[in-house]
């Protein structure tokens, strides 16, 4: 299982990722040649080495013809739907430009359907955002995290006219998103960049505990005053928990447009997945929309078959994801007496102390209602059996 963290401390741009990509080991003909499925015009990949501020890198430019061709949402699925590429690679390229067109749609207030794609619909974005899926498939990339993202400010010339920055498009990608002020007067995180991370990364935040394998490092185009690269770092997650804890994984999503009715069978999909929990949690989302935030406990090799699920049988467009530190305490099963029948108690230890006793709700439930006794006598009964059971031990 191989997982990357994007480290983005001079922003993020589609030229810096594949730049990265190909630092970590891409070949540069196998995706020229991946890409050359699409019904583009004719274009070229070179890469070459750089320094920035002291820092190698490395740059890869697209180079291709001068075009006034404009491209719609409609062309792009188009062309990725009618090319070769694998699947999964088709299905993320999509998905980034779907966040784009939505974006687009949102700020130009326009349908999807009429939204034109100017700068990201040139040659080189088109293989900047193909090619960034196309080389996290190729890298044996599982999981993607970042780090949260940093934003210039000023003025930037777009086919729209000037526009601030960050740019509108920019900022409704991000929603939900983790960023800060960088102080730096010009755009550093690109809506070709914004839609790459925001598709491929689970969560945004510190880097995930993994053994380091290697670094690869994209270069940008300006001169913004400090190094301007992105750093990819690849590894192997690993495991730090501290004694009698292990590393499990919260993976969570916020949805307001499902059938309530669903959330039951979701819930016993998971946890027939291997989840060690799953819960809801009532929230208000956007244009004050009451939404439910499922929660899933787990393993960190169950969590790629979860989210899985989570993504087929719900109604989101997207997961997050994050590590704690389970602690499970021992346990073992009693079987006490009752006056009324058995009941099956649950003993939780930290180490030689008993720390809960809880008798199973099932057994004093099924009791109380075939002897017509309250089911709080049967428990408290049931608890204090099992206390002198363990005491006379």
């Amino acid at each position: 299982m191989t997982i990357a963290y994007f480290d983005c401390f001079s922003g993020i741009s589609g030229d810096m990722i594949l730049g990265a990509l190909v630092d970590l080991g891409l070949d540069v003909e196998d995706l020229a040649s991946t890409l050359s499925s699409l019904d583009l015009e004719e274009f070229r990949l070179e890469t070459r080495e750089v320094s920035s501020y002291g820092l190698r890198a490395t740059k890869v430019d697209v180079i291709f013809p001068d075009s006034v061709l404009v491209r719609t949402f409609n062309n792009i699925r188009d062309l990725i739907e009618n090319s070769t590429l694998p699947q999964r690679v088709k299905a993320t390229s999509m998905e980034i430009f779907m966040r784009l067109a939505s974006a687009e749609s949102v700020v130009h207030g326009k349908p999807i359907d009429q939204v034109h794609f100017h700068e990201v619909g040139a040659v080189d974005s088109i293989v900047d955002i193909v090619g960034s899926a196309y080389g996290v498939h190729a890298l044996g990339i599982t999981e993607v995290f970042s780090s949260p993202l940093p934003m210039g400010h000023g003025m930037i010339k777009t086919a729209h006219g000037a526009l601030p920055v960050p740019a509108p498009a920019v900022l409704e990608i991000l929603q939900d998103t983790p960023t800060y002020g960088r102080g730096i007067p010009t755009e550093i995180v690109t809506p070709t960049g914004a839609a790459v991370i925001k598709t491929l990364a689970t969560s945004f935040g510190v880097a995930p505990p993994m053994r380091i394998d290697r670094v690869g490092c994209g270069a940008g185009t300006k001169d913004i005053g400090v190094p301007n690269l992105l750093r990819v770092v690849t590894g192997v997650p690993i495991e730090y928990p501290a004694e009698g804890e292990e590393l499990a994984y919260l993976v969570s999503t916020n949805i307001d447009d499902m059938n309530p009715e669903f959330y039951d069978y979701v819930i016993e999909r998971l946890l027939g997945a291997g989840a060690h929990d799953v819960w809801l949690t009532p929230i208000q989302m956007k244009k004050t929309r009451p939404g439910t935030v499922i929660t899933v406990l787990c393993a960190p090799g169950d969590a790629t078959a979860l989210k899985r699920i989570l993504l087929e049988e719900t109604s989101t467009f997207g997961l997050r994801t994050s590590t704690v530190m389970k602690k499970a305490i021992e346990r073992e099963i009693v079987e006490v007496e009752t006056p009324w029948g058995k009941v099956a108690v649950k003993v939780g230890r930290e180490g030689n102390r008993v720390t809960n006793i809880s008798p199973e709700f099932a057994d004093c439930a099924r009791i109380a209602g075939e002897q017509g006794v309250p089911i709080k006598e049967v428990f408290r009964k049931a608890q204090s059996l099992a206390q002198e059971q363990l005491e006379n031990i």
